[in-house]
């Protein structure tokens, strides 16, 4: 089997998929750019065990691109082709073409949220591309929903567990409290208790609303946000709500992280907006309890009220805090429980072999 894949860049976990995904059939990628300008360089991955192409572009924005040369792939000759999104200049063209040419695709949808009061030219755009595949690969029951408002047919998407993690990622069971002891004890954390939050410091993930929630959280709970270097916004926070508890912390590689997840007792993502949101899957493989917002789409999918989190309002802050406060005053170990157990089938090896079963259907 042939299959064409199209996708912006190298991203580390998109590749770990893709080179699980080359050995069942004969893969080829075209990446649209080189890198993001807004990721660190140590984030990205060159070990490609599919034939890997990156197309003569002219980038835009942070992770966007402008390239006629895709064309002259869309004109080769492969069963299956996948369409990594539609948001980016290069895959507009590349929808485009293929909608001219009646040449069937797989438009690729990791999550999506519908925006109800959006101008009708949008929704139009939104309507066009999405509608102009053939089939759609799916990230669950949200990322359906979405499709279908803007035109997809409901029995042409597929799902599949969206994810970064291998199954050697996700621990068999919680870390038990006397070993977070230990880890705080040895990563110098003078905390009984840790909430961590990983991300970018921009306003779309929601620290600031986030620290202004914990600005009257029990000083005894150390709050680690990992993500780079702060802005003066953040720092500025800090210092206006005499925050000694909380933490910036530089950029973590992912086996770095584990250790933050291990040691931590509540994970917390305030986003407002993630159209998935993979540090969800990351924190549950490591047996933590997770609070983030009704706009990530990861969370929706894989988080159960009062089983191994909680979903709260977007801004809510005395919700974040009733329920931060409620996970860290009970027994932490079964909400990560729950957490090891929803997480379970989420893994690279798992959406390489669904994805690649799709595929198979599809064709036949």
């Amino acid at each position: 089997m042939k299959v064409l894949y199209i996708t912006n860049v190298a991203a580390p976990y998109r590749v770990e998929f893709l080179n699980e995904l080359s050995k069942y059939c004969n893969l080829t990628v075209l990446f649209e750019r080189r890198k993001a300008s807004d990721r660190n360089e140590n984030w990205y991955s060159n070990e490609f065990m599919f034939e890997a192409i990156f197309l003569k572009s002219i980038n835009i924005g942070n992770d966007s691109s402008i390239s006629y040369d895709i064309i002259k792939f869309l004109k080769k000759d492969y069963d299956i082709i996948v369409l990594g999104g539609y948001s980016t200049f290069t895959a507009m063209i590349a929808s485009i073409y293929m909608r001219i040419k009646n040449i069937s695709y797989i438009l690729n949808a990791d999550g999506g949220f519908i925006c109800e009061n959006e101008k009708l030219v949008i929704k139009y755009i939104k309507s066009f591309f999405v509608s102009s595949a053939t089939n759609w690969l799916s990230s669950g029951k949200e990322t359906n929903k979405y499709l279908v408002f803007y035109g997809a047919k409901i029995d042409n998407i597929f799902n599949f567990p969206f994810t970064s993690l291998r199954s050697s990622d996700i621990l068999k069971e919680p870390i038990s409290e006397r070993k977070k002891i230990f880890l705080k004890k040895n990563m110098g954390i003078p905390y009984k208790k840790v909430i961590i939050s990983v991300g970018q410091y921009i306003r779309r993930k929601g620290f600031d609303w986030m620290i202004d929630a914990y600005k009257n959280l029990d000083s005894d709970i150390g709050i680690y946000i990992i993500g780079g270097k702060p802005t003066q916004e953040y720092l500025g926070l800090r210092d206006k709500y005499q925050m000694a508890n909380l933490h910036f912390v530089d950029f973590k590689n992912k086996e770095d992280l584990k250790i933050w997840y291990q040691m931590a007792d509540l994970f917390v993502l305030p986003t407002r907006e993630d159209i998935w949101g993979l540090v969800i899957n990351e924190a549950m493989s490591q047996g933590l309890p997770i609070i983030t917002t009704n706009k990530c789409i990861a969370g929706i999918e894989l988080v159960k009220n009062n089983k191994n989190g909680y979903i709260v309002e977007c801004e809510n802050n005395h919700d974040l805090c009733l329920k931060t406060n409620m996970i860290l005053k009970s027994d932490s170990y079964e909400y990560g429980k729950m957490s090891l157990y929803y997480i379970n089938s989420y893994t690279i090896e798992n959406m390489a072999k669904t994805t690649y079963d799709i595929f198979k259907r599809i064709l036949d």
